[in-house]
């Protein structure tokens, strides 16, 4: 089964910067693409970006355009999620996600496209 681990989260200040790491093991990791969504309290899960297999390709939604940058290390089994000028809307729990679908990546938004998920870190952003 595989297993992605989050973590970078944390309290930051409105303005501030947060990098957040996920590492995915017992899978190839080049062989996913990688997506990370964000869910507050009382919200449905959302997508904020997305990375191609090479990481040659990413898509962002439009709340995180210019202000985040996903990242991969296929060397490191890792994709990161650089977050910057972070507003208190922000707040949320952080997912990690792979997912084996083909396509365009815009195309791959949903969580249902995901097939395995991480725990969530939690980014708390005060204003």
């Amino acid at each position: 089964q595989a297993q992605l681990v989050e973590s970078g989260g944390g309290l930051v200040q409105a303005g501030g910067s947060l990098r957040l790491s996920c590492a995915l093991s017992r899978l190839t990791f080049s062989s996913y693409a990688m997506g990370w969504f964000r869910q507050a309290p009382g919200k449905e899960r959302e997508f904020v970006a997305v990375i191609s297999r090479s990481g040659s390709n990413t898509y962002y939604a439009d709340s995180a355009k210019g202000r985040f940058t996903i990242s991969r290390d296929n060397a490191k089994n890792t994709v990161y999620l650089q977050m910057n000028s972070l507003k208190p809307e922000d707040t949320a729990v952080y997912y990690c996600a792979a997912t084996s679908a083909v396509g365009p990546i815009a195309t791959m938004t949903r969580p249902s496209w995901y097939d395995y998920w991480g725990q969530g870190t939690q980014v708390t952003v005060s204003s």
